[in-house]
């Protein structure tokens, strides 16, 4: 199998911080591979935390917009599972320097299922079982993801 990294993205994401911590920045790519997606997160600009762990998901809406990305609405989970099983679900990242970097692959959505949907970065790590959302915190950075072909470079 030929690995993500190798072609195209088909979706990204550029990420920002909120008000309150604007110095985060980052991109997030996935990577159609043979029957899963390759999820990359490259993100800079992390505040010092007691666990330097952030959750990390894709959220259903289409928008980073409202008070602390209100807008983003819930986590993206379209059969209706209990959280740790939404498809927005991903690990969590872990700061390094104020930096973090992840690769995961999952087979929970297809590009064409989060195109237009954001990926949001939470406060609070996540604890993988308090419904609906891991006890995640407040909603610290957002990005909305979008085709590749769609970005500006």
């Amino acid at each position: 199998m030929q690995t993500g990294a190798m072609r195209s993205a088909a979706a990204v994401a550029e990420v920002r911080g909120g008000k309150e911590y604007p110095k985060i920045r980052g991109t997030v790519k996935f990577y159609s591979l043979e029957n899963a997606i390759l999820v990359i997160a490259d993100i800079k600009g992390l505040p010092k935390t007691r666990t330097g762990f952030f959750a990390f998901h894709i959220h259903e809406s289409t928008s980073c917009g409202g008070e602390d990305f209100a807008e983003t609405k819930g986590h993206y989970n379209p059969n209706m599972s209990l959280h740790p099983d939404h498809a927005g679900d991903l690990p969590p990242l872990m700061r390094s320097n104020g930096n973090a970097f992840l690769a995961v692959v999952t087979d929970r959505f297809t590009p064409s299922d989060i195109v237009g949907r954001t990926v949001v970065i939470h406060s609070n790590p996540d604890d993988f079982s308090t419904q609906p959302s891991g006890n995640a915190g407040k909603k610290i950075a957002c990005g909305v993801i979008r085709r590749a072909a769609d970005t500006v470079r």
